[in-house]
């Protein structure tokens, strides 16, 4: 049997080529496969956050170094996006906030200028007893208009809110019309169609002037007049012009608030009248009753129309 063993040192070795590219070729295929030999640690990562001078990244695909990218690029942009909202609302703020207190009038047939000093400082006023205001989406406008008309009675409402420049803000007023002049003493008051007594006028002078001889306590900014009893005047105005009188004052006389005496232009007696009886029916009793008394050249000191279809004068 031992004859059929071949020994080991028969066995021919194989041609072994000493060229020096080979060696060099084979050193090569050893390093490249040497990183997924068995029983080897591996000394490279896929990891994109190592540095590439101390760690080797030869184990990255392409494939996996475009979704790094990509992330980068995703991360990027939600970063930038973040960045530009942030600047929009603080932009948006900027322009919503009310720095500088400017004022305008909604009316641009008003006589005279009006302080625009007075009124901004009462909005400033207000806007520092309440900050979050100046942000004009926050503004209540009913609560600064009622500030503005109970602080100063001339105003009648705000109108609008503008925006002006950066930080600024054009508050348009709207002020009080005033449909007769009230005399108390010799204090000077206007009143507006809802009876609201108040100063300063900035529209021309009433044609009537009422004056106040009943002893009711007034007080500015309070009702002084009803709807109504203005209405009355304004009538009593009115047909007085279309029957060819025209009415120079208003006086409400002592001890009542519900008759009026009106003096007329050119006409010596004054007319009494109520306010409880309709405004045609005694104009045109006085109207009559001055017809009659020019007739018969009489020049009495008053005209009383209150009673329906009778004029008494003395």
């Amino acid at each position: 049997m031992g004859l059929l063993k071949k020994k080991k040192l028969d066995i021919p070795r194989r041609r072994v080529v000493f060229d020096g590219n080979a060696r060099q070729v084979s050193a090569m295929d050893n390093n490249r496969d040497s990183s997924f030999r068995r029983n080897r640690t591996l000394t490279g990562s896929i990891s994109n956050n190592l540095s590439t001078t101390h760690h080797r990244t030869d184990m990255e695909s392409p494939r996996t170094k475009a979704h790094h990218l990509a992330m980068q690029r995703r991360k990027i942009g939600v970063v930038l996006l973040i960045v530009v909202a942030i600047a929009a609302i603080i932009f948006g703020l900027l322009m919503q906030f009310t720095a500088r207190v400017t004022v305008a009038v909604s009316d641009p047939s008003i006589s005279s200028a009006i302080d625009k000093k007075t009124y901004e400082n009462a909005i400033n006023d207000y806007l520092s007893s309440n900050p979050l205001e100046r942000l004009r989406f926050a503004l209540n406008r009913s609560r600064l208009s009622d500030y503005l008309v109970q602080k100063l009675p001339e105003v009648d409402g705000l109108s609008s809110v503008k925006l002006g420049q950066i930080g600024e803000t054009n508050f348009v007023l709207t002020m009080r019309r005033p449909v007769a002049g009230w005399t108390i003493g010799t204090k000077q008051y206007y009143v507006d169609a809802k009876g609201i007594a108040f100063e300063h006028n900035y529209y021309l002078n009433p044609g009537v002037e009422i004056v106040d001889q009943s002893g009711v306590d007034v007080k500015d900014g309070l009702a002084i007049a009803s709807n109504r009893f203005l209405g009355f005047v304004g009538k009593v105005v009115a047909q007085s012009k279309v029957s060819g009188y025209t009415v120079s004052q208003a006086i409400i006389p002592q001890g009542t608030t519900r008759e009026l005496e009106i003096k007329l232009k050119d006409v010596g007696p004054l007319v009494k009248l109520s306010v409880d009886r309709p405004v045609g029916d005694q104009v045109e009793d006085m109207s009559r009753a001055l017809k009659y008394l020019a007739s018969h050249g009489m020049n009495p000191g008053y005209i009383d129309v209150r009673v329906s279809g009778k004029a008494f004068y003395m």
